[in-house]
């Protein structure tokens, strides 16, 4: 087993207190980098978005667990109707985006190549526990996460 596979267990396998104490950590170095980076602030939070939102739809699918902990971003952004069966639903319908999820994919890439080692590690560790969510992280998924790590 090479060292990607053997870290995408130990991320399945991690607890519910533990995911979300690295998940809080990471957001906290990760946020000010990317508002700092921005012109207005605002993109930077947009962009972080963005990651946590493709990470979510790297698989093409959305767990309970995803939806859970996207439910306050999806909340605030378009309000109280948009249940589970909603998001899935929408998730289904981007599946069929692909030229544009990969030009999404492509335009990370490039981007995630303009900070520091470290606040790439940070992004890379978000994406992956998004990922873990749900207890596994699928082939979708870890291809999706080996682009990002390029």
């Amino acid at each position: 087993m090479n060292d990607f596979d053997k870290l995408v267990k130990e991320f399945e396998e991690i607890d519910p207190i533990t995911y979300a104490d690295i998940l809080v950590e990471k957001s906290k170095r990760i946020l000010p980098v990317l508002v700092n980076f921005s012109a207005d602030g605002l993109t930077g939070v947009s962009i972080f978005s963005s990651f946590i939102f493709a990470a979510v739809a790297a698989d093409g699918k959305l767990s309970e667990e995803e939806y859970a902990l996207l439910y306050p971003a999806l909340h605030a952004f378009l309000g109280d109707n948009l249940d589970y069966d909603s998001c899935v639903k929408t998730f289904k319908e981007l599946r069929k985006e692909g030229k544009e999820l990969k030009r999404v994919v492509d335009d990370m890439v490039d981007l995630i190549g303009l900070f520091s080692e470290d606040i790439k590690a940070d992004i890379i560790v978000v994406c992956m526990l998004i990922c873990a969510i749900d207890g596994k992280i699928s082939f979708k998924e870890k291809a999706w996460i080996k682009q990002l790590i390029k």
